[in-house]
């Protein structure tokens, strides 16, 4: 599939300069790319390639001026990384639709319904009562458990496990490996020291435009539902326990963990490897730096690191601190030394 630089120009209201008919069928980094390939430049370190870049078409800056002369068609926009990735989500969407069909060998209960346009990979399995919106890809090996449900323009890639009554709504992705639903944490001690598993009656929902990336786990709620809020981004390998609440367009990077009946806020960022303790409220807005411990709420706003996590410049001054140390206690013991001698002199 090929499109001329005047297609991807409209595409995202760009600016040509060079040959509007240029085309070209797939992407490359600007150091890398050859004749027939997309690219584009937004970090400044990267200029120099520009010069010297196979690439047939780039995007760049509106703002960027040339020092050499180039060969390949440019293609101004405001904010070329921006647009680069406006440009990869319609290029995805475009194949996503190519995907149409059932393929066998695959399962599908004679109870469960599915709308327009769906692609249903090889050994799929569809439990009972499950729903599927349209133009939906469920992808090989997906398993979709008893009543549930998913919405319009929804991608469920390979090997994911959506367990039963789980509620997955539009334009939602689940990247390879994730399990939606799975029990969660919840065991009750016995007086002779053993534990007695609490049945987890509960369900996950998850909203519109949620991204899930690759071998996450949410767990379904006790009572009542884990809920991921709509526009919310989660990475890879991250664990969300039962009951908890992701608020709207809030993201959260890799290994990160937490725990039950949680509730964070809407447009909270959450680093990568954070731990958060059960029952905390996260305000709206606050974010939370690499591999911080969370045991306390987090006002809205506020930024915090460490474990256990406080205010981030409070945190920084402290680090500062903390590296002087060694000079602090040589000056010290000079300190006392020269008072010791003072006073034996005195």
């Amino acid at each position: 599939m090929t499109f001329t630089a005047s297609q991807i120009a409209a595409m995202i209201n760009g600016r040509i300069e060079g040959n509007a008919e240029a085309a070209v069928g797939n992407f490359g980094k600007i150091e890398e790319a050859t004749e027939g390939q997309l690219s584009f430049l937004a970090n400044p370190k990267y200029e120099e390639y520009l010069y010297e870049t196979g690439a047939s078409v780039i995007i760049v800056n509106e703002a960027l001026e040339l020092k050499k002369p180039v060969t390949a068609t440019l293609i101004r926009v405001k904010d070329a990384y921006s647009a680069f990735a406006t440009l990869l989500g319609k290029y995805q969407e475009i194949m996503q639709q190519q995907l149409k069909g059932i393929q066998e060998p695959s399962y599908i209960s004679k109870t469960a319904r599915y709308g327009a346009d769906v692609f249903i990979g090889a050994f799929a399995y569809l439990g009972e009562n499950v729903k599927i919106g349209d133009y939906t890809k469920i992808h090989p090996n997906a398993y979709i458990g008893n009543n549930v449900s998913i919405g319009d323009h929804t991608v469920i890639h390979a090997g994911v496990k959506v367990l039963h009554s789980s509620v997955i709504g539009n334009h939602v992705t689940v990247h390879a490996g994730t399990v939606i639903g799975s029990d969660g944490f919840g065991f009750a001690p016995q007086a002779d020291g053993t534990f007695a598993k609490v049945p987890q009656i509960g369900n996950v929902v998850i909203e519109d435009h949620v991204e899930i990336g690759a071998n996450a786990t949410i767990d379904r709620a006790t009572i009542g539902s884990t809920i991921i809020r709509s526009g919310a981004k989660l990475d890879n390998l991250i664990q969300i326990a039962h009951n908890v609440e992701i608020g709207n367009s809030t993201v959260v990077a890799a290994q990160a963990g937490i725990s039950g009946s949680t509730k964070v806020g809407k447009g909270v960022m959450i680093g990568g490897q954070v731990g958060i303790v059960g029952h905390l409220h996260i305000g709206d807005g606050a974010k939370i730096n690499a591999q911080s411990g969370v045991s306390k709420n987090i006002e809205p706003g506020k930024a915090v690191t460490g474990s256990p996590a406080y205010d981030y410049t409070s945190a920084l001054r402290s680090q500062a601190l903390n590296r002087k140390l060694p000079d602090l206690e040589k000056r010290m013991k000079e300190l006392e030394e020269e008072l010791g001698r003072l006073r034996k002199e005195g």
